[in-house]
């Protein structure tokens, strides 16, 4: 949601409404947090964390801000589904409350934008090698000592880079779609009542864990220190859109200590640069420190089609270096 200021907006691409369910009782209207950099550990209120300057603007819209409107049937409705979402009287209002949520960091945080970047830069780089080997680009300059431009791209000599605008444009072009896939799927509804290992979340609160289907990821969303809910995306849905979500179906778990804290491992893993708990409890700095390489990112085939290839893409939780653990501005 938008906070004015002088010259820009300051857009939360985490909702401020998410991060206050992990307020601390400990702190009143603060919360703990660790970054997985340098861990760092401090504590904060949600209004500081997860902004950035016109974030939800983008120019490649017709309307830059068009995303706010989509908020303004989330948010306010957000606390209310939590509510409903713990007794079991779901409404089409609630499911779209949540789903909506998690369509929207899918989409908007730069956690998203940069996952969704790289299927775009591998697209453009087997376009590019199919339109060179076709005589419809002209031949790399000589200072490349007469490598193809296809070479130049597979050595990495010549790099495609994507405005992570353009996939942020199309995750809020198609953000009522991705909202009726996940709310006519199959939701666990998470109970954690180990006081022990409350559930964690973080600047990318959408982890995944594999599904057991071929490409496709299950999303684990934290609600509160308690509650979580784990999507089981029904990808039939996916030409329909349907926010009655006549085909939501739910299952309610009360979990167990072991099955929280491998939740928790996810949602460390998958955070972008930062995690937030409400609960400052002895094992959790050794714990971030445990899980704090690794990101979410794009496992990328190429599979012969035709005179072409088809680009598929699916998710993967994988260690990485620390220099490509990037700083997020919060």
């Amino acid at each position: 949601m938008v906070h004015s200021g002088a010259a820009v907006a300051l857009d939360h691409y985490v909702s401020q409404v998410h991060l206050k369910n992990f307020y601390a009782p400990a702190l009143g209207e603060r919360m703990y947090a660790m970054k997985k950099t340098d861990l760092k550990r401090y504590t904060c209120d949600a209004y500081s964390q997860c902004r950035i300057e016109d974030g939800s603007t983008n120019p490649y819209l017709q309307e830059p801000r068009v995303i706010e409107e989509f908020l303004h049937g989330v948010e306010p409705r957000y606390n209310s589904a939590l509510v409903k979402l713990r007794e079991g009287r779901l409404d089409p209002e609630s499911v779209f409350a949540i789903a909506g949520f998690a369509a929207y960091v899918q989409g908007c945080a730069p956690g998203g934008m940069r996952i969704h970047s790289r299927p775009l830069q591998e697209t453009v780089a087997v376009t590019t090698a199919m339109l060179e080997e076709s005589g419809m680009l002209p031949p790399p300059p000589s200072v490349f000592r007469g490598k193809t431009l296809a070479q130049l791209l597979d050595s990495e000599e010549v790099l495609v880079t994507v405005d992570p605008k353009y996939p942020q444009s199309m995750g809020i072009t198609n953000i009522l779609r991705s909202t009726s896939i996940w709310g006519n799927s199959c939701w666990d509804i998470l109970i954690n009542e180990n006081p022990s290992t409350p559930f964690f979340t973080s600047d990318y609160p959408l982890a995944i864990e594999p599904s057991g289907r071929a490409g496709i990821v299950n999303r684990i969303l934290p609600l509160a220190p308690s509650l979580a809910i784990r999507i089981l995306p029904d990808l039939e849905q996916r030409g329909r859109l349907d926010l009655r979500f006549a085909n939501l179906r739910t299952r309610r778990i009360n979990i167990r200590r072991q099955d929280a804290a491998e939740i928790n491992r996810r949602i460390v893993q998958c955070a972008e640069s930062v995690v937030y708990f409400s609960e400052d409890l002895p094992w959790i700095p050794a714990f971030v420190e445990k899980h704090r390489w690794f990101k979410i990112e794009p496992e990328i085939s190429r599979i012969p089609q035709g005179g072409g290839q088809m680009i598929v893409s699916t998710l993967r939780i994988s260690k990485a270096a620390p220099a490509k653990i990037d700083q997020v501005k919060n």
